[in-house]
């Protein structure tokens, strides 16, 4: 089988391995094709395809848009953007704005608590990359507030937590107008994340986002349960929406979860890079970039 990974990190957000590292490690995990996805930036994506031409990985051009949406959280994915288009980088230049106003409060109020990390050693972890919560929490652990990144997020960092800083989200109209400005195909990603009740408040939304132009839905994804992903396999097919899939691969941010070895792998096959492409093809007239 020719397995694929559509949601990885890069350094260019909240990773630890480079963009180059990345396709290294798809290329020793075996891996047919990757996409870099990385938050509300497409820097490391010129790297990750040179990569992926040396040693034979395609690397699928990316990225994963934070939206606005009351209650939970939620996440678009675009695959196959132009990451030329200067219209793109600009929009969500505004994102990396967003995130490099809230670094700073974020660790303010970790000082406050008592947790006393700098902003400069928040951006050596970073590698140089968007620097955001994953990184915070790193420094956290290594001046030994915390045992792990989870009990960063749990006690300081999560949404609502005694440190959490709100940022700036597109409404999921114009992230998706952003992908598709970019010739991409807009994906909800992860959907348990919206926190909503049930199965039918989902297919709700999903009705919805379609009319605005979402073209797929992540089924495939390591904290999906069994249950989850069934359910999202029957919405995605009722509603005739591309499905998706991927680890979404932080390296040493997200250690629980590895490159090419993710409980759900064995559902992340070729094919699915294959149908992207035929529905680029049909709706944009492109091919892959």
């Amino acid at each position: 089988m020719k397995l694929i990974d559509l949601h990885v990190h890069s350094t260019a957000s909240d990773g630890s391995y480079s963009p180059e590292e990345v396709v290294r490690l798809a290329a020793a995990r075996g891996l047919r094709a990757i996409s870099l996805t990385d938050h509300d930036t497409i820097d490391g994506v010129a790297e990750a395809a040179a990569a992926g031409e040396a040693l034979g990985v395609e690397v699928i051009p990316g990225v994963e848009i934070s939206a606005r949406f009351p209650g939970g959280s939620m996440h678009i994915l675009g695959y196959f953007v132009d990451y030329h288009s200067g219209l793109l980088d600009a929009r969500l230049a505004v994102l990396k704005k967003s995130r490099a106003d809230r670094n700073p409060r974020i660790v303010a109020k970790l000082n406050a608590l008592g947790a006393k990390i700098t902003m400069e050693q928040v951006e050596k972890i970073s590698g140089g990359g968007q620097v955001g919560r994953p990184h915070i929490a790193r420094a956290l652990l290594e001046h030994g507030y915390v045992r792990d990144i989870q009990e960063a997020f749990d006690r300081y960092l999560r949404n609502g937590g005694p440190a959490h800083v709100s940022k700036f989200r597109f409404p999921p109209d114009e992230a998706i107008n952003m992908i598709r400005e970019a010739q991409g195909i807009p994906v909800l990603s992860h959907p348990f994340t919206l926190g909503l009740g049930s199965a039918y408040a989902l297919k709700n939304l999903l009705q919805d986002l379609k009319k605005l132009g979402l073209a797929g839905l992540e089924v495939y994804y390591p904290e999906h349960t069994p249950e989850q992903e069934a359910r999202y396999l029957k919405l995605a097919r009722e509603l005739d929406l591309l499905i998706t899939g991927g680890s979404d691969f932080h390296g040493a941010n997200k250690p629980e979860v590895d490159l090419g070895q993710c409980p759900c792998q064995k559902n992340l096959t070729y094919p699915l890079v294959e149908a992207l492409k035929a529905w680029r093809r049909q709706e944009y007239g492109l091919d892959e970039a």
